[in-house]
């Protein structure tokens, strides 16, 4: 019987312990995650009151405004774009670069520390840097080239100027992780490739690419959910009265003009609501789509 009531107050106490532990996680997660988003949900079925006050129930009709305005049709394109543009070409690259530098390369360390180097650089810094570069008169890479193009102002290429710049700035993590995940990859397989004859590209896609799948898996989800919200780069690159505003602002954009511009807390509150539900199908298509391509040994 002692043996026995010691056990339960063992169990009480690492049960006690246990939630003491991961209760500031508990209490971050309610206060910083739970409760905005619950709310945001709320406030999306109210139109703003005068000053912010004296909110009016609407129901659905600021989801109805939504669907007939265009420039949240066009804010869902452009976002869409981007994360087509940015995510595939920065995961290629990345892969490409993490192949090489897992090799036996000299100086290898200086190379990853270089591309890694813009994921610590404040995103304002970057944007600054860049938006120098894109300058039509002054800018390094017209006067490098000798030509005249207009980078963030042309309503044709802005969207492809500022997914550039993410490709650029997301390639040193995706590499780093990508390297984690080769130096996990058994040598024995590629041994066996050799003695098989097997060429470096056929061992590239027949061991490689299947062995680190879950790591691009990984990679692939997470940035697909940061491109859907980018927001910084175009925010401090794009003016609000630059010509090609209209082709280049994201969902987070419009929800940041209606919010804090417009004051329109409900109508913004929809914008998000509805980019919630885009980011939840589009993970769920990932995750049933993993299946078929994933590999988990």
């Amino acid at each position: 019987m002692a043996k026995k009531g010691l056990k339960n107050l063992t169990q009480r106490n690492t049960f006690m312990w246990g939630w003491i532990l991961v209760l500031p996680t508990v209490i971050g997660l309610v206060v910083l995650n739970l409760y905005p988003m619950l709310s945001t949900i709320f406030q999306s079925f109210f139109k703003t009151g005068d000053f912010g006050r004296g909110n009016t129930f609407v129901g659905l009709s600021n989801y109805s405004k939504l669907f007939k305005d265009k420039s949240f049709i066009l804010s869902i394109g452009n976002t869409l774009k981007y994360t087509i543009i940015e995510v595939p070409i920065s995961i290629i690259i990345s892969l490409v670069l993490a192949q090489l530098l897992n090799g036996k390369i000299k100086g290898k360390d200086i190379y990853r520390t270089i591309f890694f180097l813009p994921m610590v650089v404040a995103p304002a810094a970057i944007a600054m840097v860049w938006k120098w570069m894109y300058n039509s008169e002054f800018g390094l890479i017209n006067n490098i080239f000798h030509i005249s193009v207009n980078w963030i102002s042309s309503p044709s290429i802005a969207i492809f100027s500022i997914a550039f710049i993410g490709i650029w700035s997301d390639i040193g993590y995706n590499m780093i992780l990508f390297i984690a995940g080769l130096q996990e990859v058994p040598t024995d397989y590629y041994e066996a490739a050799d003695i098989d004859g097997a060429s470096g590209f056929r061992k590239f896609y027949n061991i490689t690419i299947p062995m680190i799948s879950p790591m691009i898996f990984f990679v692939v989800v997470t940035r697909v959910l940061a491109a859907l919200k980018v927001f910084d780069f175009i925010y401090m690159i794009i003016s609000r009265a630059n010509p090609a505003l209209e082709k280049t602002q994201s969902l987070v954009y419009l929800f940041y003009t209606s919010a804090f511009v417009e004051n329109e807390y409900g109508y913004s509150s929809a914008i998000v609501v509805v980019l919630l539900l885009i980011i939840l199908l589009i993970t769920a298509l990932q995750l049933i789509g993993q299946k078929k391509w994933v590999h988990y040994n």
